[in-house]
């Protein structure tokens, strides 16, 4: 059972409700019933409608991004950054380009954090260089190298001609043109990005709306342990 809500420019009434049930129709719920609707401005109706979905999910056809590496604490996070590096976890961040969206950045860098989890700069074991909004590729490159960065975090909201994606695969490809093997971990984040597009994009990772800061510090820690296994020196 299906529960749906959508607008019509239609005037309140039976015929709105007659077009309401004919697109639920059109939608594969059937049977359907308008169980709520209100005129909007006279000119339009606002609907919910309940209806049976005739369609069928297929699982195996089904791709997404499966977390490989498990949820840790800021404690445990903390530990294995001591264990492994002996010293703090530079990350950089930033929104590139002309994209001034920062409460993306901020709320997984900022100690404020997200969803009742403290940001990146809570982590003992992190140090965090936040460089804000309309970051230029180069100037996030330089800071990078400068601050010796172990991993980068970008954030991109805007996305007017997949402004999103042109800025992200420029910034991995200027970080591969300048460090080589030796970048750092490069990790882009935002409303309209698929986990999936990781390889089209030119970074390690992607992350999508609703993510943590603790997914992001365990990745971190998994993304370090998968280049320098524990034990090494």
């Amino acid at each position: 059972m299906v529960q749906v809500s959508f607008t019509l420019p239609v005037p309140p009434g039976p015929k709105a409700e007659g077009a309401a049930l004919q697109l639920a129709a059109k939608m594969g719920l059937d049977p359907a019933m308008v169980v709520h609707s209100h005129g909007i401005g006279g000119d339009f109706t606002f609907f919910v409608v309940y209806g049976s979905a005739t369609h069928i999910v297929d699982l195996d056809a089904v791709e997404v991004v499966e977390r490989e590496y498990p949820l840790l604490s800021p404690a445990e996070v903390n530990g294995v950054l001591r264990k492994l590096l002996r010293r703090k976890l530079v990350v950089v961040g930033g929104c590139i380009g002309t994209d001034a969206h920062t409460v993306g950045i901020d709320a997984i860098l900022n100690i404020k954090g997200f969803a009742g989890e403290k940001g990146l700069e809570y982590y003992r074991e992190l140090r965090v260089v936040n460089l804000g909004a309309q970051v230029t590729v180069p100037e996030l490159v330089k800071r990078a190298r400068a601050e010796k960065a172990d991993a980068v975090l970008v954030s991109q909201v805007v996305t007017q001609r997949d402004a999103h994606i042109l800025n992200t695969q420029e910034m991995s490809a200027a970080f591969r043109e300048a460090m080589g093997d030796r970048r750092p971990v490069l990790v882009a984040g935002g409303p309209r990005f698929d986990p999936l597009m990781a390889g089209e994009l030119g970074v390690d990772r992607v992350f999508g709306r609703g993510t943590t800061p603790g997914e992001v510090a365990s990745y971190l820690v998994h993304a370090l342990r998968t280049a320098q296994p524990e034990g090494a020196t």
